[in-house]
This record gives C-alpha cells, sequence and structure tokens, in this order.
C-alpha cells in the first residue's frame, strides 16, 4: 500500500506553481476552432500539428546541449521565450506558413522544457531521500497544472465572449508566461545538473551519438522499451486528438435550444468554458489521485496496462456517438479521455523512472518524449487526413482502432 504523505515545503509549491502558470494557455480550448476561423481545413490543422511535433523530435538534440552547457535552469527560461515568440506569431499574422513558423517555435519551447522539469523535480526527490514518493508527488504537482488549465477554460471562455476574437487569447497568454520565466529563475543552482559553462566544438557530434545510445539502450532492454512504447502510445493520441473536443462542443452549443440571444461564438464561449473547467477540475483530483487507483488494482503495470485499453476504447466511442449526433455522449468520453491521461501521467512516469538509474534520468525520459511527439505526429496527420476525407467522428473510430491494433505487444510486465 502506497502512502500518499508528501512533505509541501517552498520547492513543492514552486513547481507547482510552474505548472499551474504553464497551463494558463488561453489558446488551447480555442486553438482548433481558431485555426478554423482562420480558413484552414483539417488537413491543414493536422499537418501543422504534426510539424509543431516533429519539430520538438529534431529539436530536441541542440537544446540538451544547450541545457547541458549552461543548465536546466536556463534551458527552462529559453522555453519561456520561445513560446512567447509563438503567441505573438499566432496573434498578429494569418497564414498557414506563418502560423508553422509559430508551431517550429512554440515546438522549440516545448524541447527546452520536455523531461528538463521532471528530470528537476526526480533530481530534488532524489537529494531529499524522497524516491518512494515519485508517484505521489509527480501526481501532486501536476494536479496544480490541471487547476491552472481550469481557471484557464474560464479565462479564455471571457476573452472569447466579450471580444468575439480568438487571436486576444494568444496575446493574454504571454502575462502568465512571463510571471513564469521569473519564477523559474528564482529555481535553486543545485537541479541545474552539471554544468559544462560553454558550447564545446563537437558536443552536438557527441549528443547525437549518445541520443543513438540511449535509443540503442532502450530496444535492447525488453521492460524499458515496453514502458516506454507503452506511455507514448496514449500520451502520443491524447495530444494528437484532445483538441477534436473543441468542434465538438462548438456543435452542442450550436444545437443547444439556450443562450439563443448570443451569437454563435459566444454560445460556443460559454460551452466550451464551463465544459473543460470542470474537466480540468476533474482532471487535477484524477492526477492527485492517481496512486489510488494503483492500491486498489494492486499493481502498478497492471494498472497501466488496463487504463491503455480504456482509453482506446472512449476515443472509439467518443468518435461513434459524435457520428451519429449524439454529441453529448460524445463529450462524456472524451472527457474520460483527458482523465485518464491525467491518470496515466503520474502512473506511466514512476514506472519508467524505476527502470532507469538516476544518472541517466533524463535521457531516459528524453527518449520517452522523442517517441511520443514522433507518434503524435503520425497521429495528428493520420486524424486529419481521416477527417478531411471521413468527418471528425469516423476519423476518431479509426484511430481508436489503431491504438487497440498496436497497444498490446506493449503491454509492462506486472511485477
Amino acid at each position: 500500500m502506497r502512502n500518499a504523505v508528501i512533505p509541501k515545503d517552498r520547492m513543492f509549491y514552486k513547481f507547482a506553481f510552474y505548472g499551474f502558470l504553464k497551463n494558463l494557455r488561453l489558446f488551447e480550448p480555442f486553438l482548433y476552432l481558431f485555426l478554423l476561423d482562420a480558413g484552414l481545413n483539417y488537413a491543414e490543422i493536422g499537418s501543422l500539428i504534426a510539424i509543431r511535433e516533429l519539430s520538438v523530435n529534431f529539436l530536441e538534440i541542440p537544446t540538451g546541449v544547450y541545457a547541458d552547457a549552461f543548465g536546466r535552469r536556463k534551458s527552462m527560461l529559453m522555453s519561456m521565450g520561445s513560446y512567447m515568440l509563438s503567441f505573438l506569431i499566432f496573434y498578429t499574422f494569418s497564414s498557414f506558413w506563418l502560423f508553422a513558423v509559430a508551431m517550429v517555435l512554440y515546438a522549440l519551447g516545448d524541447a527546452y522544457r520536455t523531461g528538463t522539469h521532471k528530470a528537476m523535480i526526480l533530481e530534488y526527490l532524489k537529494i531529499k531521500g524522497l524516491k518512494d514518493k515519485k508517484v505521489e508527488y509527480y501526481g501532486a504537482t501536476r494536479s496544480y497544472s490541471q487547476l491552472g488549465s481550469a481557471i484557464n477554460s474560464l479565462l479564455a471562455a471571457a476573452v472569447v465572449f466579450y471580444s468575439g476574437n480568438y487571436r486576444y487569447i494568444f496575446l493574454i497568454t504571454i502575462l502568465p508566461y512571463i510571471l513564469n520565466f521569473f519564477n523559474l529563475a528564482t529555481y535553486p543552482k543545485y537541479l541545474d545538473g552539471e554544468i559544462l559553462g560553454k558550447l564545446e566544438r563537437g558536443k552536438i557530434k557527441e549528443q547525437v551519438k549518445s541520443t543513438l545510445r540511449d535509443f540503442a539502450y532502450m530496444f535492447k532492454n525488453r521492460v524499458l522499451l515496453k514502458a516506454i512504447m507503452n506511455s507514448s502510445i496514449f500520451s502520443a493520441s491524447y495530444e494528437a486528438l484532445k483538441d477534436y473536443l473543441q468542434p465538438v462542443l462548438q456543435s452542442l452549443a450550436l444545437s443547444l435550444p439556450i443562450f439563443l440571444f448570443l451569437s454563435g461564438k459566444q454560445r460556443t464561449a460559454v460551452v466550451i468554458g464551463i465544459v473543460f473547467f470542470f474537466i480540468y477540475l476533474l482532471t487535477s483530483y484524477s492526477s492527485k489521485n492517481a496512486y489510488k487507483l494503483v492500491n486498489r488494482i494492486g499493481n502498478l503495470g497492471k494498472a497501466i496496462n488496463m487504463t491503455l485499453l480504456l482509453a482506446g476504447i472512449f476515443i472509439i466511442f467518443a468518435g461513434f456517438f459524435y457520428h451519429i449526433e449524439l454529441t453529448a455522449i460524445s463529450v462524456v468520453f472524451f472527457l474520460l479521455i483527458y482523465v485518464f491521461h491525467n491518470i496515466r501521467r503520474p502512473m506511466n512516469v514512476g514506472y519508467i523512472s524505476d527502470q532507469i538509474k538516476s544518472r541517466v534520468m533524463a535521457s531516459g525520459l528524453s527518449v520517452e518524449s522523442q517517441v511520443k511527439t514522433f507518434l503524435a505526429a503520425a497521429f495528428a496527420f493520420i486524424m486529419g487526413i481521416f477527417a478531411y476525407l471521413f468527418g471528425v467522428g469516423i476519423g476518431l473510430m479509426l484511430v481508436g482502432l489503431i491504438i487497440l491494433a498496436i497497444s498490446p505487444p506493449f503491454f509492462v510486465e506486472q511485477k
């Protein structure tokens, strides 16, 4: 039986504040609607998401070199700066290709921070002798991220409701990222890891070799390979599919015989704001209490395998009920997809970290991130084409079937 008691000291709240501010992305509940409003189709939107995810993969190595040379804190600060430049481009322009540039900058922000902040948390737990609290501690800090997403939904809905314009949400999103910049700047130096102090010649070449060695190790270690693939399959599909809830909610908003005195965009803002607020309150609770599911099932590996299969089934049902125009039921299954993602994430991080030595923890988490982003790009592109050709509902069903088909070989061991 796992003990849920964890120390909530100053660093716990700094970690939590980082996640809270990071998830104040006002554009997220309306990103697909913004892109559709700008004249893009689902195939183009899927391509943009694929560009973002593939860019993260390509940028992992140079950003990893930067983190080695100047430390994890500076890497996180560069992440915040890249995000803010991306938001400015989205606010200013309406071109597919300029949106692609913004996606690359957004990916650069992701690449600077992906795995880095988790590695800082895990390093902190190691220093404090709390390694056995990984699931509880990471789940607790992640719950603040989901709380930020809940508040974010209401703020974003309010901006769209009163302005009638999706663009302003990108501009306002810059403010919490400025606050997070200063929060990260005050992290203690001992979380930086070993710092080279300069960009040494040949370092990128060595980093490429190191990354290839990490991948080779992953494929040689059957237990670790399954753990990383199990985590990546659903995380990638979640990243590629979660925002299709937006057009589903738009359809629901326009079909409800309420708020008829409001414009279509205002009704959509109200419904999206309310639904996402309750979704993220629920995901905040589920992330914080992921360990309870492990306790109930009695085995971490079994819990991870069961939730992966159920998540694939939920995606199929979300698509099916949207296709037959039972939109409210489709929304319920989308809610379950969000919940399961946040239940699984603390469990996956805990399981993977158990398979990796602490000295290569950042590399292991980086490999997991690279696999996830590559799969997310594939899922996003495939879903975009499916949605363009057959509609969102059929597209979701087909992707859900793909997930169920490829998952069983990567069930983790249940020791």
